[in-house]
């Protein structure tokens, strides 16, 4: 196993690293929803802003939150200057299409400004993980619960949050995206940047956790020396009563 020695940048890896095995997701949902020349799109936990950028490029008109400090920078650096990415969601901004590609349990507090003051039929969509079963990265992932000391982690309830949020369901879909990386140590720091493992390293120390990891990550090492892990995620298109 080949360690890990570059110094970490969670935000600067997510953004070079992780964040581009989204973009077939990013995609799908932008088709679905038909988003271009004048699509109003609010991205919520934008992080680095790829899917932000793929939007503008489409022709919308685009805003981000993330609160990620770092990652709202790196956000601010690649896209247009006419691109407002801030750390709190703005209020009181008519958007036709919100995207939560990063959801998790906690994000109700997040929707709640946006869609207070939305039209209604504005569209919101909420993406996650896919079933167990069809995700490679599962297993992966049980390191750092298992390491956290906490339940492995469990599908975010997509249904549920949007009926929290007093959304109607108008749609779903699944997308396969794939997490392939040049080696395993590229692997381990992409990984680390999605966050899954925070409470890992407190718990333990970074260097346990990446051994962990890389141990983890054996059975999809290619005889080539990359990784390969075919994973598919769901999304839920909802509107505003």
């Amino acid at each position: 196993m080949t360690p890990t020695l570059v110094p970490h940048h969670p935000a600067r890896d997510w953004a070079e690293i992780q964040e581009r095995m989204l973009a077939p997701l990013y995609e799908a949902v932008y088709d679905r929803l038909g988003v271009g020349a004048g699509t109003r799109v609010l991205g919520l936990r934008c992080g680095s802003g790829l899917a932000l950028l793929m939007a503008a490029a489409r022709g919308a008109r685009v805003t981000g939150a993330d609160r990620d400090h770092a990652r709202v920078e790196l956000a601010r650096e690649r896209l247009p200057e006419d691109v407002t990415v801030t750390e709190e969601p703005p209020e009181g901004v008519p958007y036709d299409v919100v995207t939560a590609f990063h959801t998790t349990d906690g994000i109700l507090p997040e929707l709640a400004a946006p869609t207070r003051t939305a039209q209604s039929g504005t569209v919101v969509v909420l993406a996650g993980w896919g079933p167990p079963e069809r995700c490679a990265s599962e297993q992966v992932l049980r390191v750092g619960a298992r390491l956290a000391d906490r339940r492995p982690p469990l599908r975010t309830d997509l249904d549920g949050l949007v009926a929290g949020a007093g959304l109607r369901v108008d749609g779903s879909g699944r997308v396969s995206c794939p997490f392939g990386y040049a080696n395993e140590g590229s692997a381990v720091r992409g990984l680390l940047s999605t966050g899954a493992f925070d409470e890992a390293v407190r718990a333990t120390e970074l260097a346990q956790v990446e051994k962990e990891i890389e141990e983890a990550l054996a059975p999809y090492v290619r005889g080539d020396g990359t990784v390969w892990m075919p994973n598919v995620f769901r999304y839920v298109v909802a509107r505003v009563p």
